[in-house]
């Protein structure tokens, strides 16, 4: 017989979770606006405008850099968005909840079952008619819009449950990266590849030699280590890999526990002055990345007008996106999560309702869903592959809303 044992995290943990979590809410309420902004735009008298602003090129030609405001918001923007990522990934992973085995395996195994499940039902869609190289489409979560939804509809949601969500959209987010690494490269250039370990060996050996003058000194990152980034970034985007992947590659070479010691006395620094690169880097250019670089880009990507949408209901892109979303991801999540307490006796201490509920959040794949949209399809395809991601990750909410929502308790006299 299993014993059953609630799962536990420190005070630290959950006040490290709720100031992430307080940051990604923020993040999330731009984004929203920014994306409606763009839909409205889009199907305005204004559409010509927009698209020529959208289409409008600025680069090098020389350098293949000539791109349109839309690729470099998707292409140069969102590097920064998976540096952040990165930068979060490595500290889950080396002090985080991802670092305690007992606690991770559910979280973990969940976000597996939410990008398979999903998977499944777009591929059982689109099998007859060709478009299966979508299917990585509904299998992402945005963390931003899905804890902006909590936040608005449950804040009082039990921890463990902020913990479970923000490690699932961790573990997510990783998936994504080597999907988008794997699937997504265009005819691997490998000398640009082999041109890349160079400044980004540079790089990394800057932050991990100079952690604490780099925290002490933040005009240090922009005049060193921005240039060096840039490199990684033209050198990976010539290669064929999708130049977003540049900012993971950096951040995980970035130190969240460094070494180092007082040059006075030689003594090592106390427990409350380790170095923790990343998690200052995080703090110095999460806003931009949430304030600057998801906005516009989810502004660029959720220009899709819907005049043209006659067969929408009926496109097979469309039904395989939204139901994946809607269905696959609550389902995948929580069948996975069920089967793992079952078989680990570890409990969430959280209902089944919340549990279905959080699940529906998963649902909500914005941001990286959109990106895989434009990777995957063209024209008219694509629009119809972001369309369905804006109506699926709206109806998740609405569902998620369902199932954490409650109503106020009226005070009732003695």
């Amino acid at each position: 017989m299993i014993l059953r044992r609630t799962l536990r995290v420190s005070r630290r943990e959950l006040a490290r979770v709720n100031r992430v979590l307080r940051a990604e809410f923020a993040s999330g309420v731009i984004v929203i606006a920014a994306a409606a902004l763009g839909f409205a735009l889009a199907n305005s008298p204004l559409a010509g405008l927009y698209s020529d602003l959208r289409d409008f090129a600025v680069g090098p030609a020389a350098w293949h850099l000539d791109l349109s405001l839309g690729a470099w918001a998707a292409d140069g923007l969102l590097a920064v968005f998976f540096f952040i990522v990165g930068l979060e990934l490595k500290r889950e992973f080396v002090s985080g909840t991802l670092r305690d085995p007992a606690t991770a395996i559910v979280p973990v195994g969940a976000a597996f079952g939410g990008v398979l499940v999903p998977a499944l039902i777009f591929v059982a869609f689109t099998a007859s008619s060709g478009m299966t190289r979508g299917w990585a489409i509904p299998t992402a979560t945005d963390i931003a819009f899905a804890v902006t939804v909590l936040g608005l509809i449950a804040p009082r949601i039990p921890p463990i449950l902020r913990v479970f969500l923000l490690t699932l959209a961790v573990v997510d987010d990783l998936i994504a990266i080597v999907v988008i690494a794997v699937f997504f490269t265009d005819g691997l250039q490998w000398l640009w590849l082999a041109a890349a370990l160079v400044p980004l060996a540079a790089y990394a050996l800057l932050v991990q030699r100079r952690a604490l003058w780099f925290m002490r000194r933040r005009w240090a990152a922009w005049a060193l280590l921005l240039p060096l980034g840039v490199l990684v970034w033209a050198c990976v985007h010539a290669s064929g890999i999708h130049a977003t992947i540049a900012g993971v590659l950096l951040a995980f070479t970035v130190p969240v526990t460094a070494r180092a010691t007082r040059r006075a006395t030689g003594a090592p620094l106390a427990d409350d002055e380790r170095i923790d690169l990343a998690g200052s880097f995080c703090e110095r250019f999460g806003p931009i990345s949430s304030g600057i670089a998801v906005p516009v880009f989810a502004f660029f990507a959720a220009g899709v007008a819907v005049s043209g949408a006659s067969g929408f209901w009926t496109d097979p892109v469309a039904l395989g996106v939204m139901l994946g979303l809607v269905l696959g991801k609550p389902v995948g999540i929580v069948l996975s999560t069920w089967l793992l307490t079952r078989v680990t006796g570890a409990d969430l201490g959280a209902s089944r309702r919340e549990l279905i509920g959080v699940g529906c959040l998963g649902g909500i794949g914005f941001t990286v869903a959109m990106l895989v949209a434009e990777l995957s399809f063209a024209g008219a395809e694509a629009d119809t592959a972001r369309l369905a991601v804006m109506i699926g990750s709206l109806a998740s909410a609405a569902l998620a809303a369902a199932f954490l929502a409650r109503p106020a308790r009226r005070n009732t006299p003695d």
